[in-house]
């Protein structure tokens, strides 16, 4: 059963799932000015990170990406990554899952300024 519009609340922001199936999962994600995610990989599943508004600064394993409104970066199976708001606006992205598990719990904290390790 798909999960359609449903958001939740993070320390760094928000993210709001859109689309919820079998074969992939559809969110946006909100990150407010001076906040990140965790450092994390996933076992189960790869993403997609399209910029729809703010500034991203990507690590991606051991690599940092600037990526602007319109620009997109691959996050495959099992690599280190981290999502930053670069800016001081509202940074939101698309993010599109692919692979086989998309629950909440495929993530694997390897650094987090909220102290969820």
């Amino acid at each position: 059963m798909s999960q359609i519009m449903h958001t939740e609340i993070r320390p760094w922001g928000q993210f709001t799932n859109i689309y919820d199936q079998a074969h992939s999962k559809v969110k946006t994600i909100q990150v407010s000015p001076g906040q990140r995610l965790s450092l994390q990989s996933h076992e189960k599943r790869a993403e997609t990170w399209v910029v729809i508004r703010g500034l991203a600064i990507v690590q991606l394993n051991d690599d940092l990406f600037s990526l602007s409104v319109g620009e997109s970066i691959q996050i495959p199976v099992g690599a280190k990554h981290r999502l930053q708001n670069g800016g001081s606006e509202l940074l939101e992205i698309i993010e599109v899952q692919t692979g086989t598990y998309f629950g909440e719990d495929d993530i694997i904290r390897y650094e987090d300024d909220y102290q969820r390790v």
